[in-house]
């Protein structure tokens, strides 16, 4: 699946997950990409420690049946990466569940998104409605690793694997199955703490076909 490329800046936090883990590419067509991703620990398929739903305060999500995110090795044991973790996967559902809704002014992408994140979120849900696409399938997210910064900074790194998920037209609902050639994406995304005890996206840089995701 192709995903509209917005260039995003790497700050501090960021860096020092690429330092920690190698380096990092970007994204491709019709719908390129707006974020990047980098390697760490852990295959076990599992999901964050909360689901949306049970955590206090946050949004509930729900993603049709024929759209999944999986979240493997999505835990540390360290409480506060976890904690990191756990919002992040709940970003990436909020990111889902804007673009098959087409709502450029998600409320739940806002609770997990502030800054230029944000701003890009609104450019990367219209690059889609632009194409009248919509998506279905399988995202499998992996290989997180996370950097603290401080004790509201983090920096994380992940890869995404969309091989098994595809474009969709949102007036007809035809599904193109065409593979794409470069599935696994690198993300590298920024987050911070904020004073509700939410840790937010300030950032995200990706790359597209990065040999650490394979």
């Amino acid at each position: 699946m192709n995903r509209r490329t917005l260039s995003l800046a790497l700050a501090t936090a960021a860096t020092l997950v690429l330092s920690a883990c190698g380096t990092d590419e970007a994204p491709s067509s019709a719908k390129d990409t707006i974020e990047g991703a980098e390697k760490g620990e852990g295959a076990q398929k599992e999901s964050p420690s909360a689901e949306p739903s049970k955590a206090a305060g946050r949004p509930e999500i729900t993603l049709p049946d024929d759209v999944e995110n999986v979240f493997e090795g999505w835990e540390t044991g360290d409480k506060t990466k976890d904690a990191a973790l756990a919002d992040l996967a709940r970003n990436v559902d909020a990111m889902s569940d804007a673009v098959l809704r087409g709502d450029t002014e998600s409320p739940k992408v806002a609770y997990y998104r502030q800054g230029d994140a944000l701003v890009s979120s609104v450019k990367w849900v219209q690059a889609w409605l632009d194409e009248d696409l919509s998506y279905t399938g399988t995202i499998r997210h992996y290989q997180p690793n996370v950097v603290l910064s401080g004790d509201r900074g983090a920096g994380v790194g992940y890869c995404a694997d969309e091989s098994k998920a595809f474009n969709k037209s949102r007036k007809t609902g035809k599904v193109d199955r065409t593979p794409e050639e470069k599935p696994l994406v690198r993300y590298v995304v920024q987050m911070r703490k904020s004073d509700e005890g939410v840790w937010q996206v300030l950032d995200v840089q990706s790359k597209r076909g990065d040999a650490k995701c394979g």
